[in-house]
């Protein structure tokens, strides 16, 4: 596989998480080549106060935008459904109360939890260790099959739960989409043998005992592969030779980053107005 960017294809430049930060990427892509390719790593909304407008003009920006689902997206599907009530810090409701809410909500729907192109593997939060990129690709395609067709509603509230924390190539049914969804958009630290652990947040240095970040797995199958997430703001910018993190906390009032994925150019702006609503 290689991991080369064709000189034919222009470079995308991925950015981290918006969380409703619309001034600061608007800032931030008016720096970027005109019709530069963009890769966003999910979580589009919430705890930001542009939650809608964020939306509104990703969907505007058509072909341009390539965004995998983060949690806080699938969240906000959740809620519209009934299925689980907004927490006192989420900024959903202008969506939810928008007149275009319904095409809103099945864009989000379809958005796919994993994009490999270029040489490159893009998720929101993680991959687990036994997974090659050929498996994610394939685990999360069916993820988004549910989300997307018929029976999405039947299929939401089975999301939910820390169970099965580990992967088994036997899952099958609700547990198994679980899981594929826990890995891609909320995983941070693991064991050895894979297993996840969902209640820390914090930076590397807070790893529970005998937990280490999913990234530096012994033998992951996707090492060999560049993989860029985000998710996990406490990291800050971490850019090594298989992987670029790109949550830089802009929802927090730090920054809200790009890379151009071909030679690992950054491009940062401050986001000190933005202003989260909770933690």
């Amino acid at each position: 596989m290689s991991l080369s960017i064709p000189s034919t294809h222009p470079s995308p430049w991925t950015i981290g998480d918006l969380q409703g930060c619309l001034d600061p990427l608007i800032t931030l892509v008016d720096q970027l080549p005109p019709n530069a390719p963009i890769w966003l790593t999910g979580d589009l909304i919430n705890r930001g106060p542009q939650s809608l407008e964020t939306l509104r003009w990703v969907i505007d920006q058509g072909d341009r935008i390539t965004t995998v689902l983060g949690n806080h997206d699938i969240h906000l599907l959740a809620i519209a459904a009934g299925i689980r009530k907004p927490h006192p810090t989420d900024t959903y409701a202008d969506i939810l109360a928008a007149p275009d809410r319904e095409h809103l909500l099945n864009w989000i729907r379809t958005r796919p939890l994993a994009h490999f192109d270029q040489g490159w593997l893009m998720v929101h939060a993680g991959v687990l260790p036994q997974w090659t990129v050929a498996q994610t690709l394939s685990l999360a395609a069916e993820v988004q099959h549910a989300l997307s067709g018929p029976d999405w509603l039947e299929f939401l509230p089975t999301m939910y739960g820390n169970e099965p924390s580990r992967w088994d190539d036997a899952l099958s049914g609700a547990d198994r989409l679980r899981i594929v969804v826990n890995a891609l958009t909320r995983m941070r630290f693991v064991d050895a043998s894979g297993r996840m652990e969902f209640a820390t947040k914090e930076g590397v240095g807070a790893a529970p005992s005998g937990f280490i970040p999913w990234f530096d797995a012994p033998g992951r199958a996707t090492a060999g592969t560049p993989i860029v997430f985000g998710h996990w703001s406490a990291l800050g910018l971490i850019n090594r030779p298989n992987l670029v993190a790109i949550d830089t906390g802009c929802v927090w009032g730090r920054q809200l980053s790009a890379v151009r994925l071909s030679d690992r150019h950054v491009l940062q702006v401050q986001c000190a107005d933005c202003g989260a609503t909770g933690t």
